[in-house]
């Protein structure tokens, strides 16, 4: 019986931790043998004592455990400049690089960039608000903006801008009509004597462009509050709409494609059924290391002159319209030499507009939106889509271009600098001018067109 029964006997009253296999160590008073284990396990669990490392006084096999993380969202912090630059850089060199791939080719660049922007805002990697955006609208949009006008000649643009007036003039009738029809079936009661203000400011906004905003909302007296939740609401509007443009252009072709190879291919296969291939053109002797430098140097002398004449004449609407003006002149008095540093200025140009279109997504915060306005933002999605269906279907009964119809609409939602952007990015070359020129008008009309709907619904 020695053999089966095997005594542990330890000191009364000390507890031993457990061990790596998580055995508990119990201490008692008496022994406990293999053969009676269970019961006299239970008759002496009274004078044992368990260490607190291995079960507690109450075991509760639940245990709650509190964790705390330090991640904060925003990732990138507004205050952290490399970060953002960072982030917009590489979503531009992104949305290049996509175009390589069949949904790159698909969605184009400029709509991916807008669409990573908007996704990496959204999901807390970047803010909505940052000093970077300021220095990209500020900055570098008016840098790109005679960078891409180097080809700009004026007698062509006089011949295209009459088609695409007579679209914006469509765009801004939607806009009134839309403008309308939101205030009837989302008259915004929770804004109180702001939901008047606010409406004939959004239908300056959607004419005249961003610029008039902020002046229309100082104007009408808008409060602080009220003027945050509009532009928050506005930035998600735009970025969607835009979207939604680029979409409605996928099977448009650029200019390029469609007046240079397909006319020439077809005119020397027509008239030599086997043509021999083009000798390579002889390098430029100038290097393009001093095309870029000397296209980057009249561009910020241009925008410099354009600054220059806002400031001293007091226009209102920016300094865009002014830098579009110099440019325009300068290149159809000096057409050749503006010409030769056309193909340096819009290989830069095209990548400062990438980084512009990753800061129109990036400023759409729906969240923003859903805890302050939402009565703002289904306002303002009324109002679009009426214009969208009104120049749409104005335009096909006039017969107007659906090209012109874009740049019409995105020179009403976005004002001169989106519709140059988008005009840039598609390949629409010859819109360019006009759209910013169209943009411009409609800052002109903006105002006078607000206060009438303010006075009317007053």
């Amino acid at each position: 019986m020695a053999s089966k029964l095997l005594a542990l006997h330890a000191p009364p009253l000390r507890s031993f931790t457990c061990s790596r296999q998580n055995f508990p160590t119990v201490s008692t008073s008496g022994c406990c043998s293999t053969a009676e284990g269970p019961r006299r396990w239970r008759d002496s669990k009274k004078n044992a004592k368990i260490s607190p490392l291995v079960f507690p006084k109450k075991y509760n096999p639940i245990r709650s455990v509190t964790v705390r993380s330090s991640l904060v969202f925003p990732i990138k912090s507004p205050q952290d400049q490399w970060g953002t630059w960072t982030a917009l850089i590489a979503t531009a060199a992104f949305g290049i690089w996509s175009e390589n791939t069949k949904i790159g080719r698909t969605l184009n660049g400029a709509l991916v960039s807008t669409l990573v922007g908007f996704a990496a805002s959204n999901l807390g990697i970047i803010s909505c608000q940052a000093p970077a955006y300021s220095v990209v609208l500020n900055f570098l949009l008016p840098l790109a903006v005679p960078l891409l006008l180097f080809r700009a000649d004026l007698r062509r643009v006089i011949q295209s801008t009459g088609p695409l007036l007579l679209a914006f003039l469509i765009g801004s009738v939607g806009t009134a009509i839309g403008t309308a029809v939101a205030f009837l079936m989302v008259p915004m009661d929770s804004l109180g004597w702001n939901s008047w203000k606010m409406a004939a400011v959004l239908l300056g906004r959607h004419i005249g462009g961003a610029v008039y905003y902020v002046a229309g909302s100082e104007a009408f007296g808008v409060s602080p509050s009220v003027l945050a939740a509009g532009l928050a609401a506005d930035n998600v509007i735009c970025a969607v709409y835009f979207t939604i443009l680029f979409a409605l252009a996928l099977k448009i072709p650029s200019e390029a494609l469609t007046s240079t190879n397909d006319e020439s291919v077809a005119d020397r296969g027509m008239n030599d059924p086997d043509p021999e291939p083009e000798p390579e053109p002889e390098p430029d002797n100038k290097p393009p290391l001093l095309l870029t430098a000397a296209a980057l140097a009249v561009s910020f002398a241009i925008c410099n002159a354009g600054i220059f004449l806002t400031k001293y004449f007091g226009t209102k609407g920016g300094s865009l319209p002014a830098i579009t003006a110099v440019v325009v002149i300068l290149a159809t008095a000096f057409p050749k030499r503006f010409s030769c540093l056309a193909p340096a200025g819009e290989t830069m140009a095209m990548i400062l507009m990438q980084v512009f279109f990753t800061v129109v997504g990036a400023r759409g915060n729906i969240w923003n939106v859903i805890d302050t306005a939402p009565s703002i933002f289904m306002f303002s999605l009324v109002q679009i889509v009426v214009h969208l269906a009104v120049i749409l279907g104005l335009g096909k009964l006039f017969g107007i271009n659906l090209k012109l119809l874009q740049i019409a609409s995105n020179a009403n939602i976005g004002g001169p600098a989106t519709a140059c952007g988008m005009a840039a990015a598609k390949g629409w070359s010859s819109l360019i001018v006009p759209g910013i020129l169209a943009g411009t008008f409609g800052i002109t009309i903006a105002t006078s067109l607000g206060t009438a709907f303010g006075v009317i619904y007053m």
